[in-house]
């Protein structure tokens, strides 16, 4: 049931349950462990746009409460697919889901997961009717409601703190090399298993970190991707500030791209259903190539807000909205899609290297 009154009836799977959140939608055919460990989709309802989903099930995975409790701050690093420890979407739609599944590294089905880990599901409604009125009405609020069980009100997840509730309590250190800090809005997985194959040291850190006030020992600064409106990471904020006055490589992700133009004084929007896909066209503005990346976001910077000092660097290319910017003078950088995640066998992943080059200069 959508906000605005509408109603779509289908099968449930998953947990028995009803849950409430934004509705949103992405266009990955594949990928789906992927997306529902990644804490930029808390508070909202995932639709699948890909007809058939759960056909190859979810390889086992690390126990969600140890994960939670930093059972990995020694060094280990959650295995793929996962993003994080847990399933992050309050739920699921799709248009027809396969309890059947079949590959080599699968371990339980779809629905299973989505059992233990307490997410409803939905099955066999019309994602593309759905899809198109989002598109035309804008992300909708809604809610899944299963059997007699009392539905939750409508709520709007980007009225929290999300970034709070997903980012980790406790400083852990991954990988041997060059010092980073990744100060964790949210972050993917990937991001980390990437830096420490190039051959970095990530020490991730809580939102509300104040590595600024300390003494520097860390040649460079991540900011991840995260969920919700990046005005609520206001500590964030101010510590990118006064990272900007030390002059320390810099380069967010995602979220981490909004909050460093927020802290440079740009301004930022609520789009009307964002980018949630395999294959955004993002333009580069130095050499005008188009590269095919992955995204999930809701916000974006208005690029015109952007002060002095600052140059756009990437622009979608289907809406002409800002997918990154750089310092002309300072080592920092960020992109509103995901270099640590490529639609195909390669992508983006070069700006990970510039940014390690920076920091080990």
């Amino acid at each position: 049931m959508l906000e605005d009154g509408t109603v779509f009836e289908g099968r449930a799977f998953g947990a028995a349950q009803s849950s409430a959140g934004e509705v949103v939608f992405t266009t990955g055919m594949v990928g789906y462990p992927e997306a529902l460990t990644d804490p930029s989709y808390r508070g909202q309802i995932l639709v699948f746009t890909y007809p058939s989903i759960g056909n190859y099930g979810v390889p086992a995975r690390p126990d969600a409460t140890k994960a939670a409790a930093g059972a990995f701050a020694e060094g280990a690093l959650l295995p793929r697919p996962f993003e994080s420890g847990r399933i992050h979407a309050s739920g699921v739609v799709c248009a027809a889901y396969s309890d059947d599944y079949s590959h080599y590294s699968a371990t339980r089905s779809l629905g299973a997961w989505l059992q233990e880990q307490g997410v409803a599901g939905i099955t066999g409604i019309d994602t593309r009717a759905l899809t198109k009125r989002i598109r035309v009405h804008g992300a909708l609020l809604g809610r899944i409601e299963t059997g007699r069980r009392p539905a939750p009100p409508f709520a709007d997840p980007n009225l929290r703190n999300l970034v709070a509730e997903v980012s980790t309590r406790t400083v852990r250190r991954h990988g041997q090399g060059t010092p980073i800090v990744l100060i964790d809005c949210g972050h993917k997985g990937n991001q980390v298993r990437m830096l420490v194959d190039r051959g970095a040291e990530v020490r991730v850190v809580p939102w509300d970190d104040a590595i600024e006030l300390g003494a520097r020992d860390y040649a460079g600064v991540v900011l991840s991707n995260g969920p919700g409106d990046p005005v609520q990471a206001a500590a964030t904020i101010a510590t990118v500030k006064r990272l900007l006055r030390r002059r320390i490589p810099i380069l967010g992700i995602c979220l981490g791209h909004q909050i460093l133009a927020l802290a440079a004084g740009a301004s930022t929007y609520k789009m009307k259903f964002g980018h949630r896909a395999h294959n955004q066209p993002c333009v580069e503005s130095r050499s005008g190539r188009c590269y095919q990346t992955s995204q999930n976001h809701g916000f974006a910077v208005d690029g015109d807000t952007l002060p002095d000092g600052w140059r756009s660097w990437f622009v979608n290319a289907n809406d002409g909205t800002n997918e990154g910017l750089r310092h002309t003078r300072l080592p920092v950088r960020s992109v509103q899609f995901h270099p640590e995640a490529a639609p195909g066998p390669g992508g983006t992943e070069w700006i990970l290297d510039e940014f390690l080059a920076e920091a080990r200069r």
